[in-house]
């Protein structure tokens, strides 16, 4: 067995391995983090080029589960769909096999002393003369990697002393790959991060404590480890984090179970192109390719399966906001019919302003958790005014009568009314507490105009007698008492008993509420009134 001294050896190689990926990661992200955002939203668009921005941009900042969250961050931001991030996490999987190279072709056939320490010196003067800079994190980054590579020098050696020394436990048959596999996953989870799990393998496989075979199954198992991050991630996140969470589980699982499947004529495969492309059949290559093969080969079984993979997880992990967020009218049959798609729309919009209505109305009367209830509700509108916008879009298509387009043309001129009370929506409720002296005024104006608000809610059950008109009937009285309050505030700032600040954020939040108020009203205004004249079938909303 090994000596204390060479056991401490192995340790400290793993330790600074770690510490080198973690230098690499924090150094490259600093130095070229501004790439990491470019990319995802410029080069996005097809599958393709998704799969190489996530394959580019792993390589670059040489973290995986970098690139996990920030895609998921965009998602959830709207910037990236969910079809487009899955095929930047799957090209995530292929862009971490560039450490497996590193340590295949420079990690473990060179003089390492040679090399690292004189980087580890050029990468720390670069960090301490501009530490903030984005020269200091390439310093950073050129430091961790000597590190990274003094990490496998140790390693190597103690796996080679460990491999003339001791013979390790051989299970043969399906357990024994199983239990290989299992090996690699726990190792990932513990060091949390696949790169490093994948380097150790391949320094142990070059010193012959392990053979090939079995260390292509730890790598699979490395690869199943890496989806713990993932799940850790996603326990209490957002839907779409949980639906990229278990794509990134789907690919990794898929495609394990389908190279263990494949495990002998893969790793064949590996040994021979290793000699083909002239990088030899050394065993540090032929595991380097096997890596590489196994995620390309989940590439190419996720390429038929991607887009119901995506509709799979769509219906998946749903929340209220998310079904409210749905068109319920809108759908690409009911476009085809004119007289149909119409009618729809007008029921759409109006579903659309009730919820802005409502959602404006709660945040008048000072629901609890202002500004999350604000964002969701912008969230959710945003998305289903996404959905109509597309749908008119399918409807213009093809010619309409003049009388359907002018209805089309009067439901957009509401959308585009909504529109401006979900814009209101984040300014609605002030920040701070109202100060104690206009407490009462500012409520009272308040609860008036969520009362207002309501009855201006297009969903709503009209009044009998009323025409619908049950809300504009109260408008003029509330824009009275709009006025008394503010003048009322202004008269409370001018002889000190309201501080400025306070005046200032009052007058910005009841500004947004009277805006809201008419621009709902306006809104119902015009559905009462005959549709206007069109000269062609309208693609974009008037201002409001």
């Amino acid at each position: 067995m090994l000596s204390a001294e060479q056991w401490a050896t192995l340790a400290g190689g793993i330790g600074l391995l770690l510490l080198g990926m973690a230098l690499m990661t924090e150094g490259l992200r600093q130095g070229a983090g501004a790439t990491l955002r470019e990319v995802l939203e410029r080069f996005t668009r097809t599958r393709l080029r998704a799969l190489a921005s996530g394959i580019t941009i792993t390589a670059l900042v040489q973290s995986s589960s970098a690139v996990t969250v920030a895609a998921i961050g965009f998602v959830n931001a709207g910037v990236l769909s969910l079809g487009q991030v899955l095929w930047v996490l799957f090209g995530s999987n292929v862009g971490t096999t560039l450490t497996g190279w590193l340590v295949a072709l420079f990690g473990l056939e060179f003089d390492i002393d040679a090399y690292a320490l004189p980087m580890i010196t050029l990468g720390m003067l670069l960090r301490l003369s501009g530490p903030d800079t984005r020269r200091g994190g390439w310093g950073l980054a050129l430091a961790g990697f000597g590190l990274f590579f003094l990490g496998i020098a140790a390693m190597a050696g103690s796996f080679e002393a460990l491999a003339a020394q001791a013979e390790l436990p051989q299970i043969d048959g399906l357990l024994g790959t199983l239990v290989l596999v299992g090996f690699g996953a726990a190792i990932t989870m513990l060091v949390q991060s696949s790169s490093a799990a994948t380097a150790m393998v391949l320094a142990a496989a070059h010193g012959g404590a392990i053979g090939i075979e079995d260390a292509a199954a730890v790598i699979i198992g490395a690869n199943i480890g890496t989806t713990g991050t993932a799940l850790l991630a996603a326990i209490g996140a957002t839907a779409n984090a949980r639906r990229a969470a278990a794509a990134h589980v789907a690919f990794n699982v898929l495609t394990a179970g389908v190279a263990l499947l494949l495990l002998p004529w893969l790793v064949a495969l590996s040994a021979w192109l290793g000699v083909r492309v002239g990088l030899g059949g050394g065993p540090a290559v032929v595991l380097a390719m096997f890596h590489t093969l196994f995620n390309l080969l989940g590439v190419l079984l996720m390429w038929p399966l991607a887009g119901r993979l995506a509709a799979f997880l769509e219906q998946r992990f749903r929340t209220v906001e998310e079904d409210e967020a749905r068109p319920r009218y809108l759908d690409a049959s009911t476009a085809a019919v004119p007289a149909l798609a119409v009618e729809a729309l007008a029921r759409e919009v109006d579903r659309l302003g009730g919820l802005a209505v409502r959602a404006a109305a709660a945040l008048a009367r000072g629901v609890d958790d202002a500004a999350g209830n604000a964002e969701r509700a912008q969230r959710m509108l945003e998305q289903l005014d996404a959905g109509i916008d597309a749908f008119v879009a399918q409807m213009n298509r093809d010619r309409m009568p003049e009388a359907l387009t002018r209805r089309v043309a009067t439901a957009l001129r509401r959308a585009g009314y909504y529109d401006s009370v979900a814009e209101q929506l984040s300014v609605l409720a002030p920040e701070k507490p109202v100060p104690a002296v206009v407490t009462e005024l500012v409520r009272g104006l308040r609860a008036e105009a969520g009362t207002l608000l309501e009855r201006l809610d297009p969903t709503a059950e009209p009044v009998e007698g009323s025409g619908g008109l049950a809300g504009l009937a109260g408008l003029a009285e509330w824009e009275r008492r709009y006025s008394e309050v503010k003048a009322a505030l202004l008269d409370a700032a001018a002889i000190g008993t309201l501080a400025p600040d306070d005046l200032d954020e009052l007058l910005r939040a009841h500004s947004a509420l009277r805006r809201c108020v008419q621009q709902a009203a306006k809104a119902l205004q015009v559905r009462q009134q005959p549709a206007r004249p069109a000269a062609a079938a309208p693609t974009q909303r008037a201002p409001a």
